[in-house]
């Protein structure tokens, strides 16, 4: 730490606040933008006219967005537009503005211009004389542009240089490139020749198998201009260093470069839930440069911050200020939660313990938002993660192949108390060796950990996504091992080694420290072989990948499932959005296989197949549409509760995926639009804090009750054999009592005792959870397969009361769902099951009124309609 002379002041105890002190100056440069093709790209120029001359740009963006806007390009989003906005990407371009900096500016110590993000190689220019050049997406580009300003009007001028074309001659000049993600289907790249292994920026702009290939280029993050006098706060960080009912002791530290040696006064104030402050202060000599500055303090009975489901919330602000002798002021705030987490190894399980507790990671993967970021809103991240918190959530693990999101992403996960898995951004591909793209991660993941660390959300770093394992596993990167020969191979695995198991943890060790770091997902923490049941966090893709039956989510207990999924269709308004009237659509039109991403646009196929095994031929598309999705939230279904039931072996069930980054056929949950799928529905009632799993084997049924009450859970159980008319043909039940933060097997019934002679296609059983007098957890057991049953004609009726419908039915009618068509309205609940006389309420949301909602109505159910 680079201070001389430091004298800790006594702490004070409901201290008054500080005064109003001035901050530093701070000029936003986000408006007044323009871009145009680079002028250099004569090519473009001449193909591309309208983009060649000055556009209005909107900053923070990105070169699509602003050709979107212009109507130069059509949006990549709708139909088979993607192909058109492919050019972009290979193209330079030039951003510019004035700025007006006046003479007093300019007298200031620092003058610096600040980036918060540039995508990605970038050249900033002010009146002609280079400032800065950048070369990574996840980083803040700062310097100091005092000495190329000047007073009155300057120009600034940023220009990008395509990352494609940048790095194409390299690779193409590799004999064995590293590699990569996904190869290109607009030719752009070879085959196996891919450039996004070698640079900084966000994976799935080059295209996923969920995600179309939109190569963004642009200043994606706010700019501004700060000027400032003597010192001034870069950074307050927070380490919490004991918590406990009884006390906290945690340290603010404080990041403060200086431009002279000064003495300063540091003060920092903490600002209880209820009020109640508590500040420290200390005297501190500066030298110029960079100085760092820790102020303890110690808070009594503190307010502990727990996840969603074990408590309450509440959230301390640290505000901290700066006063040197010679006048310059400054200060900066934080929010935190009190919490302790701990990482669970022992005899090869994985998971977490927050303050003492053995949490349950119950939740799914995200992935951005949208391929514009610039363009996501608090109030879009709100209503996901709001959505996720609803549907019994408690984890989310934000997916290495993004980018890091914006602070407020976090804001609303420490408020809802959803717990955040954070990967670095590395999603796959074999990163380079060298000591110069190492140097460049770990200025990174300095930045990232320390703009991250102190929302209490966040109990886990993750180095990345399926770099180790795949390295490891993967047929394509055991070809290339061959290939290259075992030098090279040493020198490639040991680079990546060195990357994740020294750069990454040591950042994570010293930026947050109180909270533990993973190399890797999947990982054993190089104690073993990646990606088994028996060690670490697995991911398990034999079903759907690997076009293995549903049933073999079930056959082992993983110690962490952090990625299985399965996926559906969206629903008809979403699709009418992409693909116009889906009147006459298939699985095979030219439009639904562009939006479908898996296996180059194959991955309907796969829908299809999965449904001839389990359900019955479709009668038209948007019967396509509903039992792709009550197979998903089937196939989930089955796979979430079997991990809860293998508790504590299991400590985690992480489903892919909770979102999309734009309309498509895929794995999530909730669509681009934020409407539910069926799964998202399922989830409420799958991850529920008490579930009965009803789990059928080999002619078995094993019936387990899940706990994630802290305390014994005194419960009932039932099951029923019923007929399809509404008999009860027999019953089995019992009492028990949960263990806390358990799952406990109470039953294993044979067909023959459950069913005895019944016919498999008329008869089925509901296995009930009921606590003191309350049905809080239902399943079905079929002994067929839905194709298969013999389910009764529909037989539902229904009743409006203002914006809410009621279902009622007469017979057994299983996922029911209701509908509107391709109006975009969205039921309160939807996929149910109707136990013969049983009625569900739900409220229906959209901007749609009630007339067309009750003239549109449609509702489907398994068998007869």
């Amino acid at each position: 730490m680079r201070v001389r002379a430091a004298i800790v002041l006594a702490a004070l105890l409901l201290a008054a606040p500080a005064p109003a002190l001035a901050q530093t100056d701070v000029m936003p440069l986000d408006r007044g933008w323009q871009v145009r093709i680079d002028p250099a790209h004569t090519a473009a120029a001449r193909a591309h006219p309208r983009a060649a001359r000055w556009l209005a740009a909107t900053v923070p963006g990105t070169v699509q967005q602003d050709l979107i806007a212009r109507h130069i390009v059509p949006d990549p989003f709708v139909g088979l537009n993607e192909a058109a906005i492919q050019w972009a990407g290979l193209t330079g371009w030039q951003y510019r503005r004035t700025l007006t900096v006046t003479p007093e500016t300019l007298r200031r110590d620092r003058v610096e211009l600040v980036f918060d993000g540039l995508d990605t190689f970038a050249r900033v220019t002010v009146n002609g004389r280079l400032l800065l050049a950048a070369d990574n997406a996840h980083r803040r580009w700062r310097a100091d542009a005092r000495a190329v300003l000047r007073p009155g009007i300057n120009e600034l001028v940023v220009t990008f240089a395509s990352p494609i074309r940048t790095l194409q001659p390299m690779v193409l000049a590799e004999p064995h490139p590293l590699p990569g993600e996904y190869d290109s289907a607009f030719g752009d790249e070879p085959k196996g020749r891919q450039t996004s292994p070698y640079i900084r920026k966000p994976k799935y702009h080059y295209g996923w198998d969920w995600g179309p290939r939109i190569v963004a280029q642009g200043i994606w993050k706010p700019v501004r201009l700060e000027a400032w006098n003597t010192a001034r706060i870069d950074a307050l960080t927070v380490a919490q260093e004991a918590v406990s009912p009884a006390e906290a002791r945690i340290s603010a530290n404080l990041s403060i470069p200086a431009s002279r040696a000064t003495t300063a006064r540091v003060r920092v104030v903490a600002t209880a839930p209820d009020g109640t402050r508590i500040a420290a202060e200390r005297q501190v000599a500066l030298t110029p440069g960079s100085n760092r500055v820790a102020v303890p303090l110690a808070i009594p009975r503190p307010a502990i911050w727990q996840p969603i489901g074990y408590g309450a919330q509440p959230l301390y602000t640290l505000a901290a200020t700066i006063a040197t002798d010679d006048g310059a002021q400054d200060q900066a705030t934080r929010r935190t939660g009190l919490r302790t987490v701990e990482l669970i190894r022992e005899g090869g399980s994985f998971g977490v313990k927050v303050n003492g507790t053995p949490i349950f990671m119950k939740g799914a993967n995200v992935i951005p938002f949208d391929n514009f970021p610039a363009r996501v809103t608090a109030a879009d991240q709100r209503r996901i993660l709001t959505m996720a918190a609803t549907a019994n959530m408690n984890t989310v693990r934000v997916w290495g192949g993004g980018y890091y999101p914006d602070d407020a992403f976090y804001d609303i996960a420490d408020e809802l108390g959803l717990m955040v898995w954070q990967d670095f951004m590395f999603g796959g591909a074999v990163t380079p060796p060298d000591t110069a793209f190492r140097q460049n991660v770990a200025a990174e993941a300095a930045e990232q950990v320390e703009r991250l660390q102190a929302h209490p959300s966040l109990v886990l770093w993750a180095g990345n996504n399926e770099v180790q394992s795949g390295w490891e596993n993967w047929s394509d990167r055991k070809a290339f091992k061959r290939a290259v020969g075992a030098d090279a191979q040493e020198r490639i695995g040991t680079g990546m080694a060195v990357l994740f198991d020294r750069v990454l943890r040591d950042a994570v060790t010293r930026g947050d420290g109180d909270v533990p770091y993973w190399p890797g997902s999947p990982s054993t923490d190089y104690e073993g072989p990646i990606d088994t049941d028996a060690d670490g966090d697995r991911h398990f893709w034999d079903v759907w990948s690997g076009s293995k039956p549903i049933a073999r989510y079930t056959d082992a207990c993983p110690r962490f499932m952090s990625e299985y999924g399965f996926q559906a269709m969206p629903g008809l308004p979403t699709i009418a959005a992409f693909a116009g009237d889906p009147r006459g659509l298939s699985a095979s039109s030219p439009v639904m296989k562009a939006h479908q991403k898996f296996l180059g646009g194959e991955g309907n196929d796969r829908v299809l197949f999965y449904l001839a095994q389990h359900h019955r031929t479709p009668r038209d598309f948007a019967d396509l549409v509903y039992l792709s999705q009550v197979m998903q939230a089937d196939a989930i279904r089955t796979a979430a509760l079997h991990h809860r039931a293998c508790r504590p072996v299991t400590l985690g069930s992480l489903y892919w995926q909770l979102n999309d980054t734009w309309p498509a056929i895929s794995w999530s949950s909730i669509d681009w639009f934020g409407r539910p799928k069926l799964l998202h529905h399922a989830a409420r009632r799958f991850f529920a804090p008490e579930a009965i799993l009803a789990e059928r084997r080999e002619g078995t049924t094993r019936i387990a009750l899940i706990s994630d009450r802290t305390t014994p859970l005194a419960a009932r159980w039932t099951v029923r054999t019923m007929a399809m008319d509404g008999r009860e043909l027999g019953r089995r039940e019992g009492e028990a009592t949960v263990p806390p933060l358990a799952a406990l097997d109470v039953a294993r019934l044979s067909d023959a005792d459950l069913f005895a002679d019944a016919d498999p296609r008329t008869s089925y059983a509901v296995a009930e959870l009921v606590v003191e007098g309350r049905t809080l957890s239902r399943a079905i057991v079929e002994r067929a397969e839905p194709k298969d049953m013999a389910y009764p004609a529909a037989a539902l009726r229904t009743a409006w009361n203002g914006r809410a419908l009621t279902v009622t039915a007469t017979r057994l009618a299983r996922a029911v769902t209701v509908g509107f068509g391709t109006l975009p309205a969205t039921p309160s609940d939807n996929g149910f099951d109707l136990l013969p006389g049983e009625s569900v309420t739900v409220t229906i949301d959209g901007d749609v009124d009630t007339g067309r909602l009750r003239r549109a109505l449609s509702l489907r159910q398994l068998g007869p309609n």
